[in-house]
């Protein structure tokens, strides 16, 4: 029987279905430091330029790393990824850390062992060659930690007052073990909603670290490699359907990228997102949603309802998901949204995020 609705309800319902809709659109003629932040303008770009430019079943996935059989067989991950974060050396970790991390870690949402990493170099002239070596060193040691070789690179100079002192490229490639298979066309109504820990860690620490603000905390990045806690997480929930790891955008964003990607809902509940004290009060002061937050070593992933208990066990058995919690759950209406409950008992859409409200963190 079908439900009569007023004129109201019909007027928010299709201001729902235009928001399904959406599609992020090129408007702008130069570039921004908003299409460097992972959301709306970020997809509006790759979208507009780089899909339409370099179309391929593999780019088109738009997964953190691609997924290639070569011809034996065999399954490959291949990723890149650039690092501009400033300040280069921040509470926690440093740009060389986050430039073997944050390959790493694509690699291993795809299901991936990471084996190899490549490095690239941009230098300004008169960078100091006692901070590059301090650099270096953390890269090797990140490097040491996640298990990979760095065996390829390049460096180039620039002219002083060029590149901001030092921008870094890698490039990574992981093997795939047998029968691991993930992605959004796995992910059914139903399934769960899983973080590895704390959110927001990692962008709040650098942006105090730029000591722009007077504002002071015990905040440190969570930059970590994410290899190990996925084995672990597998093993435990074998039939886990996708994985995430929320840098640029934060875990709002990857869920809009998510429910974009099933047609399904993702139904955040605000109460059990784990934001740490101190997080969470710089956020409030700055006026920032920590849901748009980048995270260096946290993963987001969905899993079956009947594998949650063994995947939250696996996660906090680890030193890198003491924290992990149930944050939410897919839901097939409404489609293609993120809808959060809030602490008050109500709900709001959660869109992409919009702007750049920290420029260069990773």
């Amino acid at each position: 029987m079908a439900i009569a609705r007023d004129g109201r309800e019909e007027a928010v319902l299709e201001r729902i279905e235009a928001f399904r809709r959406r599609r992020p659109r090129l408007n702008d003629e130069v570039v921004t430091l908003a299409h460097g932040a992972g959301g709306k303008a970020s997809a509006a770009l790759v979208d507009a330029v780089f899909l339409d430019a370099f179309a391929n079943d593999e780019l088109g996935a738009l997964a953190d790393a691609a997924t290639l059989t070569v011809p034996g067989g065999d399954r490959l991950a291949f990723s890149t990824d650039s690092f501009v974060v400033q300040p280069r050396f921040f509470p926690g970790g440093s740009i060389g850390h986050l430039a073997v991390h944050g390959t790493v870690n694509d690699l291993a949402m795809v299901g991936a062992r990471p084996q190899w990493l490549s490095a690239a170099f941009v230098l300004e002239e008169g960078f100091p060659m006692t901070e590059l070596r301090d650099i270096v060193a953390d890269m090797a040691a990140a490097a040491t930690d996640a298990g990979v070789a760095i065996v390829a690179g390049d460096t180039k100079v620039v002219n002083r007052g060029a590149a901001d002192g030092m921008y870094i490229t890698t490039a990574g490639v992981g093997v795939i073990p047998e029968r691991r298979r993930l992605g959004p066309d796995m992910v059914q109504p139903g399934d769960v909603v899983l973080v590895s820990g704390t959110i927001a860690d990692h962008g709040m620490a650098v942006m105090l670290a730029r000591g722009d603000l007077a504002l002071e905390a015990d905040i440190r990045s969570d930059t970590a490699p994410l290899g190990r806690l996925v084995d672990d997480l597998l093993a435990a929930a074998p039939g886990t359907r996708w994985l995430r790891d929320p840098t640029r955008g934060g875990v709002g964003t990857v869920c809009n990228e998510l429910a974009l990607a099933t047609g399904l809902a993702v139904v955040l509940d605000e109460t059990k997102l784990p934001v740490a004290p101190a997080v969470n009060g710089a956020c409030d002061l700055l006026g920032i949603d920590p849901l748009y937050v980048a995270n260096e070593g946290k993963l987001v992933a969905v899993v079956a309802p009947d594998e949650v208990d063994a995947a939250l066990g696996a996660l906090r058995a680890h030193p890198l998901g003491r924290a992990a919690a149930i944050i939410g759950e897919i839901h097939a209406d409404p489609p293609r949204l993120v809808v959060l409950l809030t602490t008050f008992g109500g709900t709001r859409i959660v869109d992409m995020l919009v702007g750049d409200p920290l420029p260069r963190i990773c």
